[in-house]
């Protein structure tokens, strides 16, 4: 029997200490904010319809991937908008450094009546404060025509 569970625990141990080691634990990548152009948003919603908004942003290089939006509600019919992007930050990566235009469209339901100011973050001013891009857009009821 000692025979049989010599082995076994020899090859028990030596699986547990000769197992995958990685050197390196740290985050290959990180969410950065991205740099909205412009907002391709109608001249009205009517309550209770859903839009699709299509968001021209900056890719700043071939590294950095779009993520989606992050929206923040700042008011019943306010909406701070910032585009997120994942960057990878592989060494062994070689990342292009050409910007590039792209678009990604943001499903919008409307849920409130009114009008709907929406801010979608160009970067920042010079004293570091966030800067937006701004506009407003009215509701009108469904059965205005």
């Amino acid at each position: 029997m000692k025979k049989v569970l010599m082995p076994l625990f020899l090859f028990v141990a030596l699986a547990l200490f000769s197992s995958c080691e990685l050197d390196d634990d740290s985050p290959n990548f990180y969410f950065t904010a991205l740099t909205v152009v412009e907002a391709d948003v109608p001249e009205s919603f009517v309550y209770g319809n859903t839009y699709d908004i299509n968001v021209t942003y900056i890719r700043p290089n071939g590294c950095t991937f779009f993520e989606g939006f992050d929206v923040a509600k700042t008011a019943e019919t306010e909406r701070e908008i910032v585009v997120v992007g994942s960057v990878l930050t592989d060494e062994d990566r070689a990342c292009t450094q050409a910007l590039e235009e792209v678009v990604a469209t943001m499903k919008f339901s409307v849920i409130y009546t009114g009008e709907y100011t929406f801010k979608f973050y160009t970067g920042e001013d010079a004293n570091g404060n966030p800067t937006y891009i701004e506009y407003t857009i009215p509701v009108t009821d469904r059965t205005t025509n």
